[in-house]
């Protein structure tokens, strides 16, 4: 005996509406009551339907996917955003494809090559250090409204963007230092030429001169994002004659790889030096010691990233009501930081 497939008729004979009503509630549920769309959900799982993608994408002429591209693969940050993304996409019935930068760029392959395609209807990017070319060709004609940027940001491009309170956030972090007891702070930074290290280094440093505490630039060291670079700045700090008893590293991964190379130096945090990053990834309160960061929504931002493309690529004009929007951050202390010793 082979199962009978559930059809679109079953559904609507299920729910009691007619096979439009089933079709507009599966493809574009706005235009439904959400009675009704309760109404077919549950006679969808009832009748055991499944949608007919290839069919529906013949149909509209769309992919009902949409890229995701990231610039690190293996960083641990992403994997909440993703999830945001993911969660928003799959309500409207649409599926996530994710590729890297360096992956696209050594197939030789162009990123407008999704869209133009048809392999996807639109393009979230979560690297701000693409070339010029490529944003070049991201920006003619229709693309350009196909395309929106999260995490970073490309300066003085007119990209749709989510992003969280990078300068706040700094800010915040030194004013907690300072609050503890602490006037002299260093920085390890993200990598040279990215908006998020450029963003949080600025910052840094005007709010050390807020406080007017000591400013030296051998205290500010230069990093990338990864474990390894908090391993150097850890190696650097311990190399300094006049060492700062708090470093805010911009990013979680940083500091702990910072922490890690200062232990097997036998040092300790917080005793002979504070340590706090930027993200809160999952990982940061199950740390020895847990650290103390600055809490990106990771979550929040990649909903609110899914839903800005969604609606623009849902509106006949390709527009959205928001252009660019910024996500909150807030403080989490844990115990990599303490006052002096």
């Amino acid at each position: 005996m082979i199962a009978k497939t559930s059809t679109l008729q079953d559904v609507a004979r299920v729910a009691g509406v007619s096979t439009a009503t089933v079709s507009r509630a599966l493809s574009n549920p706005n235009m439904v009551s959400e009675s009704t769309r309760r109404r077919v959900s549950k006679a969808v799982e009832v009748s055991g339907y499944r949608v007919n993608r290839a069919a529906r994408n013949l149909r509209t002429q769309r992919a009902h996917s949409v890229l995701v591209l990231l610039p690190d693969l293996a960083n641990p940050f992403f994997s909440t955003i993703l999830e945001g993304i993911s969660l928003n996409l799959s309500r409207k019935g649409y599926s996530m494809l994710i590729a890297s930068t360096k992956q696209v760029h050594g197939s030789g392959e162009r990123l407008v090559d999704y869209l133009d395609d048809a392999r996807a209807d639109g393009m979230i990017i979560l690297d701000g250090a693409l070339e010029p070319d490529v944003i070049a060709s991201l920006k003619t004609g229709q693309q350009s409204k196909r395309v929106l940027f999260a995490c970073e940001w490309i300066e003085e491009q007119e990209f749709p963007s989510v992003r969280s309170e990078n300068r706040r956030g700094t800010k915040a972090a030194v004013r907690y230092l300072h609050d503890i007891g602490h006037r002299k702070i260093g920085h390890v930074t993200g990598p040279e030429g990215n908006v998020l290290m450029q963003a949080r280094k600025d910052a840094f440093v005007e709010e050390i001169a807020t406080h007017q505490l000591e400013q030296h630039p051998e205290w500010i060291i230069p990093g990338d994002f990864s474990l390894a670079a908090g391993c150097r700045a850890a190696n650097a700090w311990i190399a300094l004659e006049n060492r700062p008893t708090a470093m805010f590293c911009a990013s979680d991964q940083i500091a702990m790889g910072f922490i890690s190379e200062l232990s097997r130096r036998n040092f300790k945090v917080p005793d002979d030096v504070s340590v706090m990053g930027f993200d809160d990834i999952d990982l940061a309160e199950q740390f020895i010691p847990p650290l103390t960061s600055m809490r990106q929504d990771r979550l929040l931002l990649g909903e609110t990233a899914a839903a800005m493309l969604l609606e623009r690529l849902e509106s006949p004009e390709g527009t959205g009501s928001e252009h660019a929007a910024v996500i909150p951050v807030s403080l989490i202390i844990r115990g990599s930081t303490a006052a002096p010793r």
